[in-house]
């Protein structure tokens, strides 16, 4: 019998969808996973992971990306039309473009064909850290200046009165340089912050994160006013003076 007071009730682990039409990739994925104390769903082609995602409500979708019919970057797409479960693409391909593709669409992270299962637990835990939901600061509402606001209790940004909605990651990159305004943030520490220390060399990531960012807040992001490159070291969120609605918690602006 459960107790009516006191003691908690323990969470269950994280419940993982694993998506590809081959299955001894489905099969060496869930085994290792399992190992490892996650859950696991099975889909073998994009619309039973489509139909997965709406009924059993994953915490993470490992999503194959050259599937026969529909693709990963449809499912993808399909999945990004009613929800914002983090979603980590597995591909044999390598390039770039795909890279940018993928995340451009929604996804959270990219693993390439083979991968050993170190690697594949180490990036399902780091997406399932950055992308976890943060508490609340004390500082609910933080204004920059008469054009931008961030709200910290619903993760958006208010820009000139429009309320623009921002994924985990790219709020987690923003509070990280907002903790810093005024200082130079090296690209090692920020990736180690945002996407966790086995990043710190990925700067393309950064870098598009970074661009993401500056299309959301900057008027002319060719020409940002809010978030600056020092080149060879790292990025620098404007010096601004508080004005919030609440108070500023641990929130504090580098000396002139």
């Amino acid at each position: 019998m459960l107790p009516l007071s006191g003691g908690k009730i323990p969470q269950k682990p994280p419940l993982v969808l694993v998506v590809d039409d081959e299955p001894r990739i489905i099969r060496f994925v869930s085994i290792n996973l399992e190992l490892e104390g996650f859950r696991v769903l099975e889909a073998h082609d994009g619309l039973e992971a489509v139909q997965q995602v709406r009924e059993k409500m994953p915490d993470i979708v490992l999503l194959d990306v050259t599937m026969p019919e529909l693709d990963g970057f449809e499912t993808l797409g399909m999945i990004r039309d009613f929800s914002s479960v983090p979603v980590l693409m597995l591909t044999v391909r390598n390039s770039e473009e795909d890279k940018v593709r993928g995340l451009d669409a929604g996804a959270d992270d990219y693993i390439t064909k083979p991968f050993s299962p170190r690697e594949l637990i180490s990036r399902v835990r780091a997406v399932l850290r950055r992308t976890h939901p943060l508490a609340p600061s004390e500082s609910l509402l933080l204004e920059i200046d008469d054009r931008l606001s961030v709200d910290f209790n619903t993760g958006e940004l208010i820009v000139e009165g429009q309320r623009v909605k921002l994924r985990p990651t790219e709020f987690r990159l923003l509070r990280h340089l907002l903790e810093n305004a005024g200082w130079t943030i090296p690209y090692g520490t920020l990736l180690s912050k945002v996407w966790g220390y086995e990043y710190k060399d990925s700067i393309s990531y950064l870098r598009l994160y970074i661009n993401y960012l500056r299309k959301r807040i900057e008027p002319d992001p060719a020409h940002p006013r809010y978030i600056f490159t020092e080149r060879g070291l790292g990025y620098r969120f404007v010096n601004f003076r508080k004005r919030q609605a609440k108070s500023a918690g641990n929130y504090s602006n580098a000396p002139q």
